[in-house]
């Protein structure tokens, strides 16, 4: 806690608050007394300017368009770094040494394979079954066979293993949830490919056609995976929390955390980008005259990609991630008639008033659609890259809460409903 106090007026009664400041020199004012004291609550919709928790594992700065995981510049581990290293940064504070990291790969592969017994429940999907509703059931149905890891430990083999097996076979739920969609067996993982390789094969490998895998795709999805790792309190990773909270598994809390990412606001965004893309190509609608249609309010079209809740200016993801489509495109000689209306837009973003003035810059879902896109991946699959990414700052945030004991979580509200009523019979009614 900090020596300043905030101080709250109300009907001529005064009160004193505790604040805490964070080592980024964020200052909070601490309410958890305010209730008992004055039987008055705070109300914010959306959560927008509450902090429900401390946390020591990423650190977002929207205005400036800083992302840190546990102190490190994004910048720097998308040019330096692993996804695996990533992940084990966020996950335990510190970036491994080499031992920790050939434990930690070790441990990641050694759980690449599926129980064979969860086919049936694939098979049980039809084929039309959305993706994301697929990797939510079945991450339950992993917990059904780990039954012994449906614990709450924080250290040791409790915590390391069903995490491990968490971060690791969300790969080969999702490749197989793919596989049996399209009526093709499943592609068991190699050992002697990295993180983001092996998931490659895994969807895309047949029986007598090995998928081979370009470095340039490889490195891309492995980035794609860094900057998806975490993202401070977001909608998805405050489910996770909340159901966490309950002492409910870590399982549970990340099938919770995928349901939340699948809604078109949070992690289905980069899925409308493409779609906004290909209806502007396909409809032949000049970027130009698609924008001032979005500018209509009373125009039903929406401009996809631009913009973020938090950064109030560009994405320091979006950023980064362009340089890797280039690179994927190039690499591949794919020509994507999509990436020159991206680019048309983006430089409308940079240049026009519209656009400045409400800080609708170009975010990560902008260009992560393009790169998926060109990688093979289908559209109803991109959410699900997502979430693949996003598992260690899920398990990380799910381990801080309880080292931290903290309660369930319990919002309050305010009540705008109907007082007092009598109950009438239905006869006379």
């Amino acid at each position: 806690m900090s020596d300043t106090k905030a101080t709250l007026e109300y009907e001529g009664k005064t009160i004193e608050l505790d604040t805490i400041v964070g080592t980024e020199n964020e200052v909070g004012i601490d309410i958890t007394s305010l209730r008992a004291k004055t039987g008055m609550i705070t109300l914010d919709p959306g959560f927008g300017n509450t902090g429900s928790c401390t946390s020591e594992i990423t650190f977002i700065n929207g205005e400036k368009g800083i992302l840190k995981y546990r102190g490190y510049a994004i910048e720097e581990l998308a040019e330096k770094s692993t996804f695996m290293e990533t992940a084990f940064l966020v996950l335990y504070g510190h970036l491994p040494n080499k031992a920790e990291l050939d434990k930690f790969e070790s441990g990641i592969g050694s759980e690449a394979s599926l129980h064979y017994g969860m086919k049936g429940h694939f098979d049980g999907f039809p084929d039309n079954a959305p993706p994301m509703a697929v990797l939510s059931a079945m991450l339950n149905v992993l917990s059904c066979y780990n039954t012994d890891l449906l614990t709450t430990a924080t250290e040791g083999p409790a915590f390391e293993l069903p995490a491990t097996k968490i971060i690791s076979k969300v790969r080969a739920i999702a490749a197989w949830a793919y596989r049996t969609s399209i009526g093709k067996p499943f592609m068991p993982p190699r050992p002697d490919l990295s993180y983001s390789a092996n998931f490659l094969h895994m969807m895309f490998s047949e029986t007598f056609n090995m998928y081979e895998v370009h470095p340039d795709v490889e490195r891309a999805l492995d980035l794609f995976l860094i900057l998806h790792a975490d993202h401070e309190q977001n909608c998805s990773t405050s489910t996770v929390r909340m159901v966490g909270s309950s002492h409910a598994s870590l399982f549970s809390a990340v099938s919770a955390g995928v349901g939340a990412l699948w809604g078109p606001l949070h992690g289905g965004a980069n899925c409308e980008v493409i779609k906004m893309l290909s209806r502007i190509h396909d409809e032949g609608i000049s970027p130009a005259d698609f924008v001032e249609k979005a500018k209509d309010k009373n125009s039903p079209e929406k401009l996809m990609g631009f913009g973020h809740r938090v950064y109030k200016s560009f994405d320091p993801r979006a950023k980064i991630l362009k340089g890797q489509v280039d690179n994927v495109l190039k690499a591949l000689n794919i020509q994507d008639p999509l990436l020159d209306i991206a680019y048309e837009l983006e430089e409308m973003a940079r240049s026009e008033d519209y656009f400045i003035e409400r800080n609708l810059y170009p975010n990560v879902d902008f260009y992560s659609g393009i790169l998926l896109r060109a990688i093979g991946i289908p559209v109803d699959m991109f959410t699900v890259l997502f979430a693949i990414g996003r598992m260690p700052g899920w398990v990380s945030h799910w381990r801080e809460m309880h080292v931290q004991s903290l309660r369930i979580s319990r919002p309050r509200q305010v009540y705008t409903g109907e007082t007092q009523q009598s109950y009438v019979p239905v006869n006379e009614r």
